[in-house]
């Protein structure tokens, strides 16, 4: 079927509507810092990683600063599963030893941090891979967490290893990358003050990071629509104190509890908003920057 003589131009229309929409926004938040944690679906699927490429390089040739943290948990449990090495997780967090450990800093640090460079870098922008230990970015704490016996009622300390949480961030080397062409991909090691090495959750490191540059925007790309509320539709816009309520009645629980708190703490650090978002969608960082309505659920004060 031939297409209409009027349809070039059409879409032709359609783009320049769509190009006036995202103008304010290019104005509004053009010098400022949107840190977008990277992981899930969107790491899985190569034609979502293309343009999640493109997008993170768009965002910085129209004037925004860009910073890449990335996770890798699935990617890390097939390289256990390859080398025959057992892992267990306490709520959500990989028992880390020092085997472990190695693995999972060179699959964070190695391959995956890699292959996201080489992808900004194949669309055209200039990305450089990180580690928290480089320039000291971040310190590291070591995690535990406690666990109540149900017959003696006693709680017990459990020892997660060499898994940690972000103590301090020094910020120092984002600064100078926000004020040159360069793209920093992050992967979420840390450094302690003993010099141990820590696997830390890629979501809470990114939203430590935020705060610290204190950005415009936490982007939490997700598996998932958003916040859901009662009748599980998007909830799209939600304020620190109604997320706070729909935790207390269970609204939002299990996994998407970690999330939300982390863009809390974000908010709590000086990030203007945390938004949680599908990476499945297309140019869902684009969509959410650009556009009136996003694609996701945004917490602000």
């Amino acid at each position: 079927m031939s297409s209409s003589p009027n349809q070039p131009h059409q879409e032709s229309i359609a783009t320049a509507r769509t190009l006036s929409e995202a103008l304010p926004y290019m104005r509004r938040f053009a010098g400022k810092t949107v840190v977008v944690k990277y992981g899930g679906h969107a790491m899985g699927d190569n034609k979502v990683a293309v343009d999640f490429a493109r997008d993170i390089v768009l965002l910085k040739q129209v004037g925004i600063n860009p910073i890449v943290v990335h996770g890798g948990g699935p990617q890390i449990g097939q390289m256990l599963d390859r080398l025959k090495i057992q892992s267990s997780f306490v709520d959500g967090l990989r028992v880390t030893d020092a085997t472990t450990v190695e693995i999972v800093e060179m699959v964070l640090s190695g391959s995956i941090n890699k292959q996201i460079v080489a992808a900004i870098n194949g669309a055209g922008g200039r990305a450089v891979g990180l580690s928290g230990k480089d320039a000291g970015l971040v310190r590291a704490r070591k995690v535990t967490r406690t666990k109540r016996d149900p017959d003696s009622n006693i709680e017990k300390v459990l020892d997660l290893g060499f898994v940690g949480e972000p103590e301090a961030i020094d910020p120092g080397i984002l600064v100078y990358f926000a004020q040159s062409d360069i793209i920093p991909v992050i992967a979420p090691i840390g450094l302690g003050a003993d010099g141990q090495t820590y696997n830390i959750n890629a979501d809470t490191v990114a939203g430590a990071i935020a705060g610290a540059v204190r950005a415009a925007r936490l982007l939490m790309m997700t598996d998932v629509a958003g916040v859901l509320g009662k009748d599980k539709k998007l909830v799209p816009t939600l304020t620190v104190a109604k997320v706070r309520e729909m935790i207390a009645d269970g609204t939002i629980h299990g996994g998407m509890i970690p999330k939300v708190e982390t863009c809390l703490a974000a908010i709590e650090g000086g990030v203007e908003g945390a938004v949680i978002l599908d990476g499945r969608v297309e140019h869902a960082i684009l969509l959410e920057i650009f556009t009136e309505r996003g694609v996701g659920t945004i917490i602000a004060r």
